[in-house]
């Protein structure tokens, strides 16, 4: 299993006004971020793509790029980009850039966005929501297979046989679709045929079994050759020891879905509530390395997944405990997380060649 970080760069806001403070050391924090996931063996690091005063980065191909040019391994994600909302040819540009100077280690994470500020701020009508992604998605995937592109659609001037460089340094660029719990979503993924990151962020996260149930079922019927690689991105903070880790996490985290909370009319946090879905069967990857993998080898064998991305964290904390949580999430949780993963499938080698299976 791929174990990675993502983040959206969050930002303190003056309370006074709501004020965006301290972008700029933000920024350079997520960068060292980045290095220090690579250092200690994750394998892909991701950045949200936000136009509010609350996340620092609107423009998740720039903060990679940078990233980029200070790591050599670590996979390199928006995540993610809104698609609805921008242009799919300098979409495809950026990172194929990326994947150029980062010597082909870049990915494409899509959506339609969790907030709707880019909508209005680029001249998009919501009204158009559905309409808009998925023609901007259908013109993504011809720009991947070809160089030169013809186009039209209702939202994008046409393209005439026009070709569209640079082109990736890997033959195909991954493209990911990442989604909420929409039926819809989940069959769109998987009638392309691309790889699904399912964002569980609250709840017990059992009920989205069906959903990837769906996925693999839309995606046999669609006639897609093998097993599309399956991602489950969730909210984490990790600690040395797991009390310590709720008291870190908990402040930020009501500030956060408390203020976002208000702005969708949803009940606000309360301390139960986090505790309760801090638990194993609770969505929130929030504890001691123990803890954490625990949870992660539970949902593993829940959904079968490929990847888990955890987002460092719901609200801003202070840079050292974020580096802290990557450190114990590279060094501690993922050898724990992958010798577990290596001696059931062992176990269930042994079980096949006994039965007379081949291996």
């Amino acid at each position: 299993m791929e174990l990675g970080i993502y983040s959206f760069g969050e930002t303190a806001l003056d309370p006074a006004t709501g004020e965006q403070h301290g972008a700029g050391s933000r920024l350079r924090a997520l960068v060292e971020e980045v290095e220090c996931a690579e250092r200690v063996g994750l394998d892909v690091f991701g950045v949200g793509e936000h136009h509010r005063a609350d996340y620092a980065v609107s423009a998740p191909a720039v903060v990679l790029a940078a990233a980029a040019a200070r790591t050599t391994r670590i996979r390199l994600t928006p995540a993610v980009s809104v698609l609805s909302s921008d242009d799919p040819v300098r979409v495809f540009q950026q990172y194929a850039t990326l994947d150029q100077l980062s010597g082909g280690r870049a990915e494409i994470m899509v959506g339609r966005g969790s907030f709707t500020e880019s909508f209005p701020l680029f001249g998009q009508d919501l009204a158009d929501y559905e309409e808009l992604f998925d023609e901007k998605l259908a013109l993504l995937l011809r720009l991947r297979e070809r160089t030169r592109v013809e186009w039209r659609g209702r939202h994008r001037p046409d393209i005439d046989d026009r070709p569209v460089y640079p082109r990736p340094a890997q033959d195909r660029l991954p493209i990911w679709i990442a989604v909420g719990g929409t039926p819809r979503s989940v069959v769109r993924a998987a009638g392309l045929g691309l790889p699904m990151a399912l964002a569980i962020i609250g709840g017990t996260p059992a009920r989205f079994r069906p959903l990837v149930e769906l996925y693999r079922e839309a995606a046999a019927q669609a006639g897609v050759v093998g097993r599309l690689p399956l991602s489950i991105n969730g909210h984490g903070f990790i600690a040395d020891d797991a009390t310590e880790a709720r008291e870190i996490a908990w402040p930020p985290y009501l500030e956060t879905m408390g203020r976002i909370g208000r702005e969708r009319g949803w009940p606000p946090p309360t301390r139960a509530r986090f505790e309760a879905e801090c638990d194993p069967d609770g969505a929130l990857f929030v504890g001691d390395p123990r803890e954490v993998a625990d949870k992660i080898l539970a949902q593993q064998a829940l959904f079968g997944h490929d990847r888990t991305l955890l987002q460092f964290s719901v609200g801003p904390l202070p840079h050292e405990s974020v580096l802290r949580s990557i450190e114990l999430f590279g060094a501690e949780v993922g050898p724990l997380v992958r010798q577990r993963l290596e001696s059931v499938a062992g176990l269930a080698a042994s079980r096949g060649l006994e039965d007379g299976a081949p291996r």
